[in-house]
């Protein structure tokens, strides 16, 4: 019963229950402790009673405790001290500051129309305005999405990035709801409206159909502390954002489905050129960022009529949907409606009307099929590799983009390839995406096992997320658009240089108490924090506004607050040519070969040979 017992107690630790279940407990176990010690005078039958009984007291322990469903605080402070008073269109605001009174955030704020009831599927409407002063003190609800649950989460925090902590400040659920559309601010503290600040809108990660913008990597604080306006957004997912259907076409206004989610950050980008002055942003001066399925988002909107003029430059990390056969995030619209009727057909509903009665829970199930940027023809007016190879002008003056060195481990981690089954799985993972897949095992012969793990997970990195990265990079070149392009390759005893393992660095997120980053890492995060801040300011990473050309010092690392000179990050000029973020004996910035050339090569050749998109550009 022992084991019994502290097993539970680390199963209520990975469940996040309340404090409560930590008393009951221990208290129940001495309890039986002292009862057991009788028992073992007694019958067995009583102590098999007894160890029965103390098993219910355990389970309802355990109920009792569950951890309640509770908003995300904005702010790491005991009792934050609020803001100032704002007037955004909708009405008056206060927003809370950081623990340390260094940053202002402001969370929460509806940036449009709860999308539920009737508005469902529907494009977003304006916000209403409300009476009095909202405190954005909490972030709202994620959107919409299949869950886990606590346990599923502890435990990948655990083995996915270890660096899972036990505290009672988490002890909670946050909250879901189809109620989502708000948008968070971050700002440095004690600025003024009169200020005209660079503006970052950063769109969330999670293949469309998962994810929340608090999470720490990637939210504002960082660039906060540095001078720019960060927002961040949720946005409708999965069946919720990217469901389309005929009669869905039909009703609309502008002839639009399955690109809701694209529409709901159109939106926070409208929402942001109205109000963003109010909080001493430039609307004038805005970079649109995302990360994954968001950085998607960000290729889209790069060649969407409807997005042209709410941004003025791009960041994308690990994603693009601009390339002849997008690997993710994105299908066709013969596609998109092929799934509208495959809803009617499994939930037995036949209009729009019937599947708005199903409950947001009831349809969450639907959304592996339904997670997908499609060409509408009014958002997307056709696809987007093929718009901007036809002559379509990117919504962007400059663009910084990348990707990461391991970027398909964690998607394949545990899929082990062998000499044996090498060619399998390359049918299986590239055959739906490669006119020739077969010529991919031409150029990656391998002899061993070892090669042939090393090969896929080459072939999926280069494919899933480096190849869309060669082609923006071609077209943004081919209409004379600056383009920096990076190749993250930083290990560390967290994420490393896997998918994802770049952001806490650009945004300067390094946990000051995370014994997993070295001071190397430290400093990397201050010179790519730089780059992304200059970015913002400037549209090239090597000037600040100011001038200033020393590396931002966020951690602490000189005595004296400040770094030396920030290294040159060269545009793309050269075809051959990338520049690599690691770090190496005080070195963090340095030209590289393109990692993937070879395959790269020969997916130009597939593409060309099968048609899909006409001539592939020439150049890097």
């Amino acid at each position: 019963m022992a084991f019994l017992t502290v097993l539970l107690l680390a199963v209520m630790e990975l469940n996040k229950n309340t404090l409560a279940g930590w008393i009951l407990v221990p208290a129940a176990f001495v309890l039986y402790l002292f009862a057991r010690k009788k028992a073992l005078r007694g019958k067995k039958h009583r102590r098999l009673v007894m160890n029965l009984v103390y098993l219910g007291v355990l389970a309802a322990c355990f109920a009792v405790s569950q951890p309640p469903v509770r908003r995300v605080p904005a702010s790491d402070a005991a009792k934050p001290e609020a803001t100032e008073v704002l007037s955004v269109a909708q009405g008056s605001l206060t927003g809370v500051r950081s623990a340390d009174g260094s940053v202002e955030i402001f969370a929460g704020i509806p940036y449009a129309a709860p999308p539920v009831g009737d508005l469902r599927w529907k494009e977003p409407q304006e916000p209403a305005a409300w009476e009095g002063v909202r405190s954005c003190d909490t972030f709202a609800p994620m959107s919409m999405q299949p869950s886990n649950g606590n346990i599923y989460n502890s435990l990948a925090q655990i083995i996915g990035y270890h660096d899972y902590k036990i505290s009672l400040k988490d002890n909670f659920t946050p909250p879901m709801s189809e109620d989502s559309l708000y948008l968070n601010i971050w700002r440095p503290a004690g600025i003024s409206s009169t200020q005209k600040l660079p503006v970052m809108v950063y769109i969330h990660g999670g293949s469309l159909k998962t994810g929340q913008p608090w999470y720490e990597d990637y939210a504002g604080t960082g660039l906060a502390k540095s001078g720019v306006i960060y927002v961040n957004l949720a946005y409708r997912l999965g069946v919720f954002g990217f469901y389309g259907n005929k009669d869905l076409q039909a009703e609309s206004p502008d002839h639009t489905t399955g690109n809701y989610g694209l529409l709901d950050q159109i939106q926070a980008l409208k929402w942001v050129q109205e109000n963003i002055a109010a909080f001493g942003g430039d609307p004038d001066n805005v970079t649109l960022a995302g990360e994954s399925a968001g950085s998607a988002c960000v290729s889209a909107l790069l060649s969407a009529p409807l997005a042209k003029g709410l941004f003025r430059r791009a960041i994308l990390e690990s994603s693009t949907v601009d390339a002849p056969v997008p690997a993710h995030s994105y299908r066709t619209f013969e596609d998109t409606l092929e799934a509208g009727e495959d809803l009617y057909r499994k939930t037995g509903m036949q209009t729009p009307e019937q599947l708005r009665t199903l409950s947001a829970g009831e349809l969450v199930p639907y959304t592996e099929n339904n997670h997908h940027i499609t060409p509408d023809g009014v958002v997307l007016e056709g696809d987007p590799y093929q718009l901007i190879r036809d002559g379509q002008q990117l919504n962007a003056e400059e663009i910084l983009h990348g990707y990461n060195a391991d970027e398909s481990d964690a998607f394949v981690l545990f899929d082990k390839f062998t000499k044996e089954n090498f060619a399998g799985k390359l049918e299986q993972y590239c055959r739906d995406i490669v006119p020739d897949w077969q010529s991919l095992e031409q150029i990656y012969p391998v002899r061993d096992d070892v090669q042939a793990d090393e090969a896929m997970h080459e072939i999926l990195s280069g494919l899933w997320f480096g190849y869309g990265h060669e082609c923006l990079t071609r077209q943004a070149l081919a209409q004379g658009i600056p383009v920096y392009e990076y190749y993250f390759a930083q290990e560390n005893g967290r994420l490393g240089s896997w998918h994802s393992g770049e952001e806490v660095y650009c945004y300067g997120n390094i946990p000051a108490d995370s014994d997993l980053y070295t001071g190397e890492d430290r400093m990397l995060s201050s010179v790519m924090l730089t780059y992304w801040r200059n970015f913002a300011q400037t549209g090239n990473p090597n000037e600040s506004a100011d001038g200033d050309s020393r590396v931002l010092d966020p951690y602490g690392l000189s005595g004296d607050g400040s770094l030396p000179d920030l290294p040159a990050w060269e545009p793309v000029t050269d075809p051959g040519m990338i520049t690599e973020f690691r770090a190496d004996q005080g070195t963090y910035v340095r030209k590289a070969k393109i990692p993937y050339r070879k395959l790269y090569d020969a997916l130009d050749s597939s593409y060309q040979a099968g048609g899909q998109a006409g001539q592939v550009p020439e150049g890097n």
